[in-house]
């Protein structure tokens, strides 16, 4: 049932939602069931874009009780959609990070989010990386390239680090100059931070407009706002345009201006949603602005609804005409809630009256508790919120539409960077030639780029939390034996449990356009050891443990290494097998044994699995051999001797029926408890097969029966070895008579 239906279905609840005639007798826990179902509504108006109706009913809410910023996070998407939908110009376009990602040539050494140089670079989970200041400034929640989370915890890639140290030395020491003007600023020593930007500034480097928003930053936060915005603007024409936007706007609320630093908030999420701080910042002022001027004054929610929702009167006075007259004391509270409402009303509509800009028709505009919506969408929104001192508590005019956004022009030296020659056009050539960087060939080293622990060429690099890169397959069996970093020995336990090994796109990029010879050795490497594990017949993996039967379920639980890594070799070269054997004390496991089929693995947080195979073909063992410490076998798959003659495919038919309806009294007739153990592991019995020669294994009944009686593994041993199912129905038979014959106790 949707939000209406739950208001407008429940009468009871509807009388004392819309009326509240004996609000004062609602319990504290009904009241907010109340303020989260108007919520909740308001929410889902927003969510299909209905603005103006979700304006209605946050009023409502907010009018009644505050709420939280976080809140009106479904609020904050519709007004973006209304504002990105009217809004053109180079300002509103999306972000085009994309076309600088790191997996193209040209561009490799270049972030994806602020495209400047990747210096101190860090890569994420999903095996993308990115310049050190953009994680930390947190200037994106999802990978611009492939919009997995980010959680901006990770540490700077070493291989990566180390090559861009060896090859653009320059150019990772201003990068490191930078972060060095914002670990200033995080300590509060913003004096130190202005000088230091301006040094990296004055270098005239590619970092220069990354430092202009530091350094305005900076600015801001020793009050000195016209220096902040000049810096801002310098970077609203660049490729940091999103941040040059949210700092733009951090320095216009600081100012008290924030009618201005909303529109440039909803300016950078235009160009870039996915940018969390500037979202926080409008829900925070949206949420001042929806609030009551007078946060003294508590209105009934009765009285709330009844005056901010002009099309819910009807209702109300209906409701009102069958309610039960109130008390004497319900109506002093009823009267002094109407009054403060209605004072409210009229001071919004005086300020209203007295910021309406001439030739706007009212006629054709919605006014809810000081905001006006046109038809044509979101035209202005007036409140008087507290914005700190009381001097400060003005009325501010809000523009979010279309028509009434305007820049915020300020003079302070953009006219500098025309007489400088600077355009933005001429920018972008320069920045775009720096980012086209290129390995010099006399420092290019294979060795740079080996594996630690295999000693070879990066085969599918990995980068772990820590920021140390292994090749994919060799990370995965040092997980295996303990959920640490092999080099700095760092707990992957989570980066185990997420089981996401995304291969660093950078380095992969490199090892492929500079080491292509080099590459396609490896590769072929790769692929001759992956076939070799293809083999179903040489060296295939054996899991000593227990007796497994051809269509008979047989999950096991995988904790050993060796084991771990059998398993998911058996995956990754795509043949999901391997053989099952029981132990021999002898030769190490014993000379028949049964294919395992792998039909799904579940891997637990700590590396372990949970593996469901079922039985396949039976095999006879021809040599035995070990491979990093699991053990191999060259193999022979067995087959039914298949019966030719009519009369002897009639006797066998006959005696199959015998041991079927003998093992069917037999199962049926057993005490419930082990009955039901039975069903639980290994399912019902198999129905009769039409032909008991159709497959090279017999029927499966028989496989079942052998797989749930209490018999010696040596002899289910002897029996799985039979290639005569006349003389496998035979043994069976007897194990049954034998069984039948026992009392029961």
């Amino acid at each position: 049932m949707s939000l209406q239906s739950q208001v407008e279905e429940r009468p009871e609840e509807r009388r004392a939602f819309f009326i509240g005639a004996d609000w004062d007798n609602v319990s504290e826990e009904e009241e907010e069931d109340h303020h989260q179902l108007i919520l909740h509504k308001a929410n889902a108006l927003a969510s299909q874009n209905c603005l103006k109706e979700a304006i209605d009913w946050f009023s409502v809410a907010m009018r009644y009780e505050p709420a939280r910023p976080e809140q009106l996070s479904t609020f904050v998407d519709c007004i973006l959609r209304n504002f990105k939908s009217k809004v053109s110009g180079p300002e509103a376009s999306p972000d085009r990070s994309r076309d600088a990602g790191d997996g193209s040539g040209e561009h490799v050494f270049t972030c994806p989010s602020c495209r400047g140089f990747l210096g101190e670079a860090v890569t994420v989970a999903c095996g993308h990386s990115y310049c050190k200041r953009c994680l930390q400034r947190r200037l994106f929640s999802k990978c611009k390239l492939c919009a997995e989370p980010v959680s901006g915890e990770e540490k700077a890639n070493v291989i990566l680090c180390g090559l861009l140290d060896k090859w653009f030395p320059d150019e990772l020491k201003q990068s490191k100059t930078l972060g060095e003007v914002d670990a200033l600023c995080r300590r509060k020593r913003y004096k130190e931070a202005v000088a230091l930007a301006t040094d990296v500034i004055q270098s005239d480097s590619d970092t220069t407009m990354a430092a202009r928003l530091s350094r305005a930053e900076a600015y801001t936060a020793l009050k000195q706002y016209r220096l902040a915005l000049e810096d801002t603007e310098y970077g609203s024409s660049s490729g940091y345009s999103a941040e040059a936007l949210f700092r733009k706007a951090m320095v216009l609320h600081e100012m008290g201006q924030v009618d201005e630093s909303l529109q440039a908030f909803l300016h950078c999420l235009a160009v870039n949603e996915d940018f969390p701080c500037a979202k926080r910042q409008v829900e925070k002022i949206l949420c001042d602005l929806l609030s009551p001027a007078d946060k003294n004054v508590k209105v009934g929610l009765r009285e709330t609804t009844h005056n901010t929702l002009p099309h819910l009167r009807s209702k109300t006075i209906a409701a009102d005409a069958q309610a039960e007259p109130p008390s004497p004391v319900q109506r002093q509270h009823q009267h002094q809630a109407r009054a403060a409402s209605a004072h409210h009303l009229e001071n919004q509509e005086k300020r209203w009256e007295s910021l309406e800009r001439p030739g706007l028709s009212r006629a054709h505009s919605l006014r809810v508790h000081g905001y006006s919506f046109c038809e044509e969408g979101l035209k202005r929104v007036c409140s008087a919120p507290q914005l700190g001192d009381q001097e400060k508590g003005s009325l501010l005019k809000r523009k979010l539409s279309v028509s009434d956004i305007e820049p915020c022009v300020v003079d302070n030296g953009s006219s500098k960077h025309k007489k400088q020659g600077l355009t933005a056009g001429s920018k972008q050539q320069i920045t775009k030639a720096k980012n086209c960087r290129s390995v010099p060939e006399h420092q290019l080293d294979p060795n740079d780029l080996e594996c630690s622990l295999c000693m070879r060429l990066f085969y599918e690099p990995v980068t772990t939390p820590c920021g140390h890169t292994f090749c994919k397959n060799c990370l995965e069996r040092c997980l295996d034996h303990t959920p640490q970093c092999p080099l700095c020995k760092e707990s992957l336990k989570e980066y185990l449990a997420c089981r996401k090994y995304m291969v660093t796109s950078v380095l992969d990029t490199l090892i492929k356009q500079y080491l292509s010879q080099e590459y396609a050795e490896r590769t072929k490497t790769h692929l001759e050891e992956t076939r070799e594990l293809s083999d179903l017949t040489k060296n295939v993996p054996i899991f000593v443990c227990t007796m497994a039967y051809p269509t008979v379920p047989c999950p096991l639980h995988v904790f050993e290494p060796r084991y771990r890594l059998m398993i998911r070799r058996c995956m990754e070269t795509g043949t999901r097998q391997f053989g099952m054997c029981i132990n021999d004390p002898q030769k190490g496991f014993a000379d028949y044994g049964c294919m395992l089929i792998i039909r799904s693995v579940h891997f637990l947080p700590d590396g372990r699995s949970v593996v469901d195979t079922i039985g396949g073909k039976r095999f006879r063992v021809l040599s035995r051999g070990m491979k990093d410490g699991y053990s191999t076998a060259d193999i022979e798959h067995l087959e039914d001797t298949r019966v030719e003659d009519r009369e002897e495919q009639e006797r066998l038919q006959e005696l199959h029926d015998e041991v079927y309806e003998q093992a069917r009294v037999w199962f049926q007739n057993l005490k419930i408890r082990f009955h039901n153990q039975i069903l639980q592991h290994f399912g019902p019995m198999p129905e009769r097969e039409p032909d008991i020669q159709a497959t090279p294994n017999g029927p499966a009944c028989c496989w079942w029966l052998l797989a749930v009686l209490p018999i010696d593994p040596r002899y289910q041993l002897s029996v799985l070895s039979m290639t005569s199912l006349k003389e496998r129905l035979v043994k069976i038979q007897h194990i049954l008579t034998y069984l039948q014959s026992i009392p029961s106790n």
